[in-house]
């Protein structure tokens, strides 16, 4: 970062310390992304003038027309023997590629997509653990234009569906289960479902995972071992095709809060130069360092931590409990593989607060930077770091999320870390907080905004005429600010790039651990069952995380039992993910519903934190509110 500040000096003398840096890249903001193309050394053909196409427009897909890249070749570019990817799991004995492994496991899986008619625009989805096979898919896919997107294994049937079926996939490449917590867990009846409903897959590639399943998976298309898949390279020379700078790269997923998800588009080289900006400058990530992210497969920060290939660095793919068979194996792990940047969410920290002292059983002298995202880190887990895991370390809390596959808050090695903040605004990410007047403001609590375009910003959503669903989601006030729907205050401890407080979501998305879920979702099980009449879920804050809690409204005559709630719990783990398993399930005897006959989650949330809503006139029975108030079920905890 001190470098980078040092060469963008030479364009402008007043820059002096980050705070002038981040000023001059918000207002030169078309310089400071063409300079940093330039800087981060990205691989890439053509011109960079202009750096974006006019003014007229804020969405994404306008930077850099006049370049062309590839993607996976950029990750690719350390051809050496040093580690490139460590792999750790509950299923298996700890792995290494290096990056000259690497790169020729890739070269012999693009052969078999080659051999599959796999070609640029198509898209090829993974259901997969966060395994190294994970990492070669999506590098051979995207090395020739072909577009991945990614769910984890313990996504349910309906919930793979939502998402794959919309994006009409050519090739599956899956495992047969996963581990966690040394439980089992077989895909063979998922996988049977998803491939009936699936009629665009014309193969799967499946990956022998899960050392428990012994049966053979029947599908109606042809079905490749991996051990095959990877037969078929030799001789084959790794091809790399040139694309538009916005090509797409991934499509990732909105959480369904108000239906069936929005498949979000991102571009290579949005996606690439951001990574890298956040990685080499905002992390110090460096040739020589380990990475390790607490992630999944279906969650952004699986796409943000691969990309930390491109600083040179080692990645470690964790898949598996990071409590088991110990609340602290994790920090066994980080200790272990010499990591020195480890990533995690608020959630873990605070279930380590108070029980575990990793300095004084692990060795972590190789960890420099631990990162924390998916909630807002308490000032108490702050004081936990560097208590009881270092007191050197850059402890960075990072916010972003997966409508901009990046951060638009984050670390600093420059900068101080102030308890209870995030340090700063990324280079080149206007961010305001916005009050109910669009005015921007310092030190009170406001809607995060962003004021100026970026290069992750998504290229579109996909089958989206007209970018109408794009507009409405981001744009919603036609200004060309991009609203993002978090509670942020700027303190500008750090000056007017921060730092930030995060307060949470200002939508009814649930975060519980940092996973985003839509109340569609859950709905959409729930309410098939019988005895249930309506249900609403809300999102309420519980011990430095949030928790899920479902309230049902029965048919009459029944009531809420033990095996009941089991029941719903049972679904939701089954069709969903655990990860959607409600922390409570009550009973309730109305549900909220505006005018228009829409549930009001905000509304209930906003009732049990104590307060009282806003436009209760906008209800058709704003009387079932009291339902939700002074619930003694509710208080322990909070």
């Amino acid at each position: 970062m001190a470098r980078f500040l040092e060469r963008a000096r030479k364009h402008d003398s007043h820059i002096r310390d980050y705070p002038s840096l981040h000023r001059w890249s918000v207002e030169h903001s078309d310089a400071f992304w063409e300079l940093w193309l330039e800087a981060s050394e990205i691989i890439y053909h053509g011109d960079t003038s202009p750096p974006r196409l006019g003014m007229s427009t804020k969405l994404g897909g306008h930077f850099f027309p006049g370049v062309t890249l590839n993607f996976a070749e950029n990750l690719l570019r350390h051809q050496d023997d040093s580690p490139a990817i460590h792999g750790l799991s509950e299923c298996r004995e700890d792995q290494i590629l290096t990056h000259r492994d690497l790169f020729d496991q890739v070269r012999r899986f693009q052969k078999t997509l080659l051999d599959l008619g796999v070609v640029a625009g198509d898209r090829v989805a993974g259901i997969l653990p966060n395994i190294p096979e994970a990492v070669v898919a999506m590098l051979a896919v995207t090395s020739l234009g072909a577009i991945w997107s990614s769910c984890s294994p313990d996504f349910g049937t309906q919930g793979v569906l939502k998402r794959f079926a919309q994006i009409q996939p050519k090739l599956l490449v899956t495992a047969d289960g996963y581990r966690y917590g040394n439980k089992d867990f077989s895909c063979h009846g998922k996988l049977s479902e998803i491939a009936a409903d699936l009629s665009s897959v014309q193969a799967v590639i499946l990956i022998d995972y899960l050392p428990t399943e012994t049966a053979t998976l029947t599908l109606p298309m042809p079905v490749l071992s991996w051990e095959q898949a990877m037969q078929g390279g030799d001789g084959h020379s790794m091809r790399f095709v040139q694309l538009p700078f916005n090509h797409p790269l991934y499509i990732l997923y909105s959480s369904g809060t108000t239906g069936v998800p929005k498949c979000i588009v991102h571009g290579a080289g949005g996606t690439l130069l951001q990574h890298a900006k956040e990685m080499i400058l905002h992390s110090d990530l460096r040739p020589s360092d380990n990475i390790l992210y607490f992630t999944t497969c279906g969650w952004m920060m699986w796409n943000w931590l691969v990309s930390g290939l491109y600083a040179g660095a080692a990645i470690t793919v964790f898949d598996g409990s990071p409590a088991y068979p110990e609340v602290d194996a994790f920090w066994a792990a980080v200790a272990r593989k010499k990591v020195t940047h480890v990533g995690t969410s608020p959630k873990y920290i605070g279930s380590c607060r108070g029980s575990v002292t990793p300095r004084e059983k692990f060795d972590l002298s190789a960890l420099r930077v631990v990162l924390s995202t998916g909630a807002p880190l308490l000032a108490e887990d702050f004081d936990w770091i560097y208590s009881e895991v270092s007191p050197d370390v850059l402890l960075a809390s990072i916010s972003g999320g997966t409508d901009i596959i990046s951060c638009f808050m984050l670390g600093n090695p420059l900068l101080p870390v102030i308890r209870g903040e995030i340090q700063a605004a990324g280079l080149g990410m206007d961010i305001a907080a916005y009050n109910d007047r669009d005015e921007a403001v310092f030190g009170a609590r406001g809607e995060l905004v962003c004021r100026r375009p970026f290069p992750s910003m998504p290229i579109a959503f996909w089958d989206d005429p007209g970018d109408a669903k794009y507009r409405r989601a981001y744009f919603r006030k036609g200004d060309g600010v991009w609203y993002h729907g978090d509670y942020v205050s700027l303190t500008q401890s750090q000056g007017d790039c921060g730092g930030v407080v995060v307060f949470g979501r200002s939508d009814a998305t649930l975060n519980p651990g940092g996973v985003r879920i839509g109340t569609a979702e859950i709905y959409s099980l729930v309410e098939t069952i019988p005895w249930v009449q309506d249900s609403i879920v809300v999102g309420q804050p519980y011990a430095g995380d949030v928790r899920i809690i479902l309230f049902l409204q029965l048919v009459s005559g029944k009531d809420l039992s033990p095996e009941r709630i089991a029941e719903v719990k049972k679904l939701i783990r089954r069709q969903a993910s655990p990860r959607h398993v409600p922390a409570l399930i009550l009973a309730t005897p109305a549900i909220p519903y505006t005018l228009s006959g829409k549930k009001v989650e905000l509304a209930v949330r906003e009732v049990l934190a104590g307060d009282d809503p806003a436009n209760t006139e906008a209800l058709a029975n704003p009387e079932a509110l009291a339902h939700f108030r002074d619930r003694p079920e509710l208080v322990e905890g909070c």
